[in-house]
């Protein structure tokens, strides 16, 4: 299954990157453990095996960033 897009910005209440998977109506959030400098390719790693992790296939164009 394709999400329609993911995102993936700094929480600072929780001081994690969550990542929000859109999927129809439906919108996922997961936070992950990468720290708050992390790159943007370690990032898109991160949000890719999210995607998988949730059953989702990863489309790189559909991944947004929203550093800090």
């Amino acid at each position: 299954m394709r999400a329609d897009g993911a995102e993936v910005s700094w929480d600072a209440d929780k001081s994690k990157w969550l990542i929000r998977i859109k999927s129809g109506e439906e919108v996922i959030r997961r936070h992950c453990d990468a720290p708050k400098d992390a790159d943007e390719k370690s990032l898109r790693a991160a949000v890719e095996k999210t995607l998988s992790d949730e059953g989702y296939e990863a489309d790189p164009a559909q991944i947004l960033i929203n550093e800090k």
